[in-house]
């Protein structure tokens, strides 16, 4: 890999120039550490021939992203801030980066490009979960997703079966993908400075699901369960038959959602939808 030297200005210098203002709304906490980010790009390494960077603000990430010679890079983010920010990035990369000034939730980014294709993004914090819940229906089109998400949502990702942070996020992800945690990145490492600390995480997917169940049903299984997370499952499951609908697939219906497996949730799902 040949590094190409980038003649631009800092991403701080950046900001003042273009006298850039940060939108609470949009979830905007701009990555300013290149050591960060370059940690970031190297862990996504191989490069695939198109990777897809959502919400990439003034570029910290997509500089590094670009230094390790995509076929093309998809840079899309809401605001347009961004658009004029990566502007001279488009002159010391020609071809390589495309500026796409839009909403990630209403665009397919899983036929972006050509394959393989991988996403490296620093997600914003307010919309995260639901990109990556979306994403997950289109799983197969991607070979790799690398993403910064608030700890808190992170450790939710990352999540086994017992544990306190184990939900409909854990299940979806982990039925699809084989996830692992790469780093924390602490709050000093953005501005303006969250109150939280990140995680970046990676998410491979697996060569088919753990078990063969529509996303819709498990999606809605889940969200019935966890809806009344600390109630056993004969209650939150009462909808549908309750005790004597879980004594059918011998799963004790005094058990709590989170102690349950992956696989169980699948097959409840899969009688409670797909029967």
């Amino acid at each position: 890999m040949q590094n190409k030297e980038i003649k631009l200005p800092t991403i701080k210098q950046m900001l003042k120039r273009y006298n850039i203002k940060i939108h609470k709304s949009l979830g905007q906490n701009f990555l300013l550490d290149n050591n960060i980010a370059n940690k970031i790009a190297k862990y996504s390494e191989p490069t695939k021939k198109t990777i897809i960077e959502i919400g990439p603000g003034p570029g910290s990430l997509t500089r590094s992203i670009l230094q390790r010679n995509p076929q093309k890079l998809f840079a899309i983010d809401k605001d347009i801030q961004s658009k004029i920010m990566l502007t001279d990035l488009e002159s010391v990369y020609p071809n390589k980066l495309r500026i796409i000034t839009g909403d990630a939730l209403d665009y397919p980014i899983w036929k972006l490009g050509s394959v393989p294709r991988q996403v490296i993004s620093n997600l914003p914090y307010n919309v995260s979960t639901k990109m990556l819940t979306l994403w997950l229906k289109y799983i197969n089109n991607f070979e790799c997703l690398t993403l910064m998400f608030q700890k808190e949502v992170a450790d939710r990702i990352l999540a086994k079966q017992g544990s306190k942070h184990f939900g409909r996020l854990s299940i979806l992800t982990n039925w699809l993908t084989k996830s692992s945690k790469l780093f924390d990145v602490p709050n000093s490492a953005f501005f303006p400075s969250p109150k939280v600390k990140s995680t970046v995480i990676q998410l491979r997917p697996l060569p088919k699901p753990l078990y063969n169940v529509s996303f819709d049903a498990l999606e809605k299984i889940t969200k019935m369960a966890f809806s009344q997370k600390r109630k056993m499952l004969k209650s939150s499951l009462n909808q549908l038959g309750g005790k004597k609908f879980l004594d059918e697939l011998d799963i004790s219906a005094n058990l709590r959602p989170e102690e349950l497996s992956i696989v169980d949730f699948c097959r409840i799902a899969e009688k409670a939808f797909e029967s």
